[in-house]
Formats: C-alpha cells, structure tokens, sequence
C-alpha cells in the first residue's frame, strides 16, 4: 500500500469513510514544533484502562507536562475519545502515549508520528514482525522520538550496570542467555458459538487493524492475550520484558539467524491459542539467547520466576526483577549486587526536550528487536506439530541447552498432572533467518507470518 506524507495525508485514507470526525488538514510542520524548554508538553494518552492508568499517573505527576486528553474504546474508562483517530484530529497535543492492546501498538504509533508527534509506546511494540520495523522507519523518517515501554531499561544503576559489567568479561564468555516467564495463568473458560458485543463499546474500531471475527471468549478484554489475532501470548506480554535483559546482555543487535520454539496450551482446554508453557530458541553466534514460558503453578529457577539467568564461564547472573541484579561465582557463591531506577516516563520526555533519540534508554528500535524475537518465537511454534514424548527427545537431543530445558519443562508439567504421552506438545518449524532482511529466505508459509492481512481502514502503512 502507497502512503502519503502527513502534508498531503488522505483524509479518506487516514480516518476512513466511518470515521466521522470534523474536517482537518494535517501538516508534518502543523504538530512538529516541540515545546520549549520553559513549556509544558501536552500529552493525550491512547487506551486509558488497564496499564494506561500508569501512564496517566505518571504524566498527572511529571512537572513540565500536562495531560490534556484520554482515549479509550470503552466507556467504563473515564475518556474524552472512543476513537484514536478523533485524538489525533486534535491540534493541542504535542505527545503521545499508547497502552492500546498489541494489535493497536504499530498503527496508533505510526499515524501519531505521521502527524507529527512524539510517541511512548508500550511493550511489545507490534504485533508481527513487519509491523515493528516500520514504525522504526517512519520514526527516523519523520525524525520523532519513539520510546519503548520496557522499563527494564531504565533500571541504570541496577541492570545497566550488570549488563555492563558482564559484558567487560568478570564471569567470562556467556554461555546461555536464559529468560523465565513463570507465571500462573489459569483458564479463560470454554465458551459454545459467538459471544455478545457490549453494545457500548465500537467493536471496529477496537479490532482496528485485527481481523473483525466474531469474539469466541467469554471476555473481550485482557484475554486477547490469548489469542493469535490481537495477542502474542505470555512470551509477548510479559516475556518481552525479559526477553529483552537476555538480548541487551548478549550485545545483540539484530534478529537471531535461527529460531526453534515447542511447548502447548497444557493443562486445560479453554477457548486461549496462545501456549501456556513454551521454550524458544534464539540461536545467536556467540550464545543462544533461551526463553522459557510456564502458565501452570511452578516453582522459579536459580532465583528467579519472572526474572533472567545470564550463565557464563565463570558463574551467573540472575535479573530477579525489573531494577536488580545478582552475580554468583562458579559455586554459587554471591560476589556483587546492583539496584535502581529511574523513571521511564521522565527519560522518554526528556529525550522529547532534546530532541535525541540517543537519549533514550528504549529507542524503537530496540523494542522493535526484542518484540520481534518473540514473534519469530510464536511463528515457528504455529508452524510446528504435534510430536510424541519420544519425539520430542529425539529431536532435541543434539543440543544440550534444549535437552536440558525440555526435561524440566516434562517434569513441571507432570507434576501439573500433564502427561506429554497422552498430551503431545507441538514442536515448533525450525526456522532460518536473515537478520538484513528480517525474512525467513525460501520459507513462504513463515513469510507469510512477519505481516498481517491489512483490514481498512485501519491498515498499517507499508513504506515511510
């Protein structure tokens, strides 16, 4: 699809015929001057429920900004807007704030900065692959500051300094970069046939760029997580946060060049897609970068549930939290401690004041890799199939960090009472990457998987 700079934006295009908001002209110059140093910033925050409500306290609280408007699908939130397109018609606001649902986060990201505004947004940044690159494109195109709501960043005195530390050689060459999901996720419930709508809430606009299907849970939201068009399950909702400590720790600045993901939705049979114990792969040259998702009760690893384990020659690090971090020798002996933060919120608007994106602790573009390498994680599970007990060992048996991981996913599961004999576990398409590209050469059907169908008029642009 061909788009247009903001200076001559289609109106028809950019709202939709449905929209039905007031006539406007949007201009790169009309939104693109940025408040000065003695000026508040005015923000308008999209999708004010749910994790909106830090952002709306965050902004409330910040000296130098001023939170001017609030949009959110449904009426049960306190809004000014039902819809994110009427928000943006809007000319007294300088910055964006978006804790939408996933399948929003691209869109909303890309038409604010179309129109001139900066943009927080929140984790993980896309709901595929392609989506995620292009908000980066449009970004450095239009010159906007995108901050990335992966907190852990702004942990500087904490991780940043592990990071650093570990990365000078202290504990030797990481051997494994290991992220842990372990978080109780229950059953959404079975429902038979179509849900009602409640009749108060829009539900185009809040599909917006997802396919409009009839709902097939009991509960439009938050458990779209669950569900491959609108979510990216645990991996994407929580994991991203630590998906993204094992990748800064590693100094990876591109998608792993081979992925390999298996697990299932165990346990339970519900109306959920999404696995509730999942491993993925991330085969980088100089350490694989490990995830491990389990929804069912278990116990932490090492220190950590929803945490992460940096293994080196010399011993560990474990990343317990979002601010802290723990090193241990060979022996388990614990040899240094960091913790602190900052405030994420303050550091994206202050690299609005600056105007560089260098100033960020979250660029987009780091979003955009580690939202991405849970998306190539979920793509090779969704082309995988379902493999016996034996299988699976069989499979696996060649890499000793698989082997390890998958025996202990068994022995979780069965102490779920989950037994992988008489309930197989999917074992995902193992699949080649080319970072450059951010495709998988010669594989059509994962391909196919990096973008989404467009639905208008709520299609992501394609080209900055």
């Amino acid at each position: 699809m061909k788009t247009s700079s903001p200076s001559t934006f289609s109106r028809r295009r950019f709202f939709g015929i449905a929209g039905g908001t007031a006539a406007a002209t949007f201009t790169a110059r009309s939104w693109a001057q940025v408040a000065g140093a003695n000026s508040d910033l005015r923000v308008g925050v999209i999708g004010a429920g749910g994790r909106g409500g830090a952002h709306l306290s965050a902004y409330s609280n910040m000296k130098g900004v001023r939170l001017v408007a609030k949009c959110d699908v449904d009426p049960k939130v306190s809004a000014e807007y039902r819809d994110p397109r009427k928000l943006l018609d809007a000319k007294d606001i300088d910055v964006i704030s978006i804790a939408t649902p996933n399948h929003w986060h691209a869109l909303a990201s890309i038409w604010a900065v179309q129109t001139g505004r900066d943009v927080y947004v929140e984790k993980p940044v896309s709901h595929n692959v392609s989506e995620g690159r292009r908000i980066v494109e449009f970004a450095r195109k239009f010159g906007k500051i995108v901050q990335t709501g992966t907190q852990c960043r702004s942990s500087r005195t904490g991780i940043a300094e592990a990071v650093k530390w570990v990365q000078e050689g202290n504990l030797g060459k990481i051997t494994v970069s290991r992220g842990l999901c372990y978080k109780n996720r229950g059953s959404i419930g079975k429902t038979e046939g179509p849900q009602p709508i409640p009749e108060v809430i829009d539900y185009d606009v809040w599909c917006g760029p997802a396919a409009n299907i009839p709902l097939r849970r009991k509960k439009l939201q938050y458990d779209w997580h669950w569900v491959w068009n609108t979510g990216n399950g645990d991996l994407g909702n929580q994991g991203i946060h630590q998906m993204d400590i094992c990748r800064w720790f590693l100094g990876e600045n591109a998608l792993a060049p081979k992925v390999l993901s298996f697990g299932g939705r165990l346990g339970y049979e519900d109306d959920g897609e999404t696995p509730n114990t999942q491993v993925v792969y991330q085969a980088y040259a100089k350490a694989p970068l490990l995830f491990e998702v389990r929804g069912l009760p278990t116990k932490g690893h090492m220190g950590a549930g929803v945490g992460c384990i940096i293994h080196c020659e010399g011993g560990h690090v474990v990343v317990p939290n979002y601010e802290s971090a723990i090193a241990y020798d060979k022996d388990g002996k614990e040899i240094k401690k960091w913790k602190g933060a900052e405030s994420h919120f303050v550091n994206f608007i202050d690299a609005v004041r600056s105007r560089k994106s260098t100033d960020l602790y979250a660029d987009i573009l780091e979003g955009h890799l580690s939202s991405a390498l849970c998306h190539t994680g979920n793509i090779s599970y969704q082309l995988g199939q379902k493999k016996t007990r034996e299988e699976l060992d069989a499979a696996l048996k060649a890499d000793t960090n698989l082997t390890e991981s998958f025996g202990r996913m068994a022995e979780h599961l069965a102490a779920n009472k989950v037994d992988l004999t008489a309930t197989p576990a999917t074992l995902g398409m193992a699949l080649t990457m080319d970072p450059v590209t951010e495709t998988f050469p010669g594989n059509d059907a994962a391909n196919a998987m990096l973008t989404r169908v467009p639905r208008e008029p709520y299609a992501v642009p394609e080209k900055a």
